[in-house]
């Protein structure tokens, strides 16, 4: 549950919105954004459900807070003991370090929302790559017609036009724009199924393998948050995609 995505929306909302990760949702739910009543989309029955119907999920979303208790008083020693040794005192620095695990004491105990943070990071500019590197191979070997202007040539090389919305992707997704990873999907699939049909019936099988491999480097990277996995995708990614411009390049 804790990489799956909810789509969301009130009772009298005829919107979605999302999607969410299960830590979104908590921190929604702590601002009264999202209450027990509110819906979500529950792709296993395709329907949507009141959050407080699936137990689940509410209790995933709505944590059980622990009930305050006053103990008896007791003996504590003091922290505030004569410095005895000639350490540094601790900086605020060396705390932040050691929160985000970059200490050698804490290193191994790295912040799971850090690294999935890094991890979603380090996904989306290798989306930003796969798709610089697929816009330049299909904008490339048609650069004399692009550089006609002509709306009607520039047509009839659908290349071009892929190349473009690539390029579009790349500089969207270089500014942060995480939301459009559905459409990301999107296009990921079309890429396998318009270029494994075009290199199918051109008989090329290694092209093909490396559109399916690039469609697949694609869609993982958008959701993965960790790191191993979005690192073997981006690989994945590059490199079918990669192949894929060299083929058109090459040709």
């Amino acid at each position: 549950m804790d990489t799956q995505e909810f789509y969301i929306r009130h009772a009298s909302e005829t919107e979605a919105r999302g999607p969410f990760s299960l830590e979104q949702l908590v921190s929604l739910a702590e601002t009264g954004s999202v209450t027990a009543d509110s819906l979500y989309y529950d792709a296993t029955t395709e329907q949507w459900v009141i959050i407080g119907d699936n137990p689940s999920v509410k209790a995933a979303i709505f944590p059980e807070r622990k009930k305050l208790t006053i103990k008896a008083k007791e003996h504590m020693p003091t922290l505030n003991k004569p410095k005895t040794d000639n350490s540094a005192p601790i900086t605020v620095d060396d705390m932040l370090a050691a929160a985000e695990g970059r200490t050698t004491d804490t290193k191994d105990k790295l912040s799971g929302e850090f690294a999935a943070g890094r991890a979603a990071a380090v996904g989306m500019w290798s989306l930003v790559a796969m798709f610089l590197v697929s816009a330049a191979g299909s904008l490339l070997p048609a650069v004399d017609v692009i550089m006609t202007m002509d709306p009607a040539k520039i047509a009839a090389h659908p290349l071009a036009i892929l190349g473009a919305i690539d390029l579009v992707f790349a500089v969207i997704l270089g500014l942060g724009m995480a939301s459009l990873y559905p459409v990301v999907r999107f296009r990921a699939a079309c890429g396998v199924g318009f270029f494994g049909l075009v290199f199918f019936l051109q008989a090329d099988h290694a092209p093909l393998l490396a559109a399916v491999a690039g469609g697949a480097g694609l869609y993982l990277c958008t959701i993965f948050v960790s790191m191993l996995p979005v690192l073997v995708s981006a690989a994945l990614g590059l490199g079918g995609l990669g192949y894929v411009a060299y083929h058109f390049i090459s040709r």
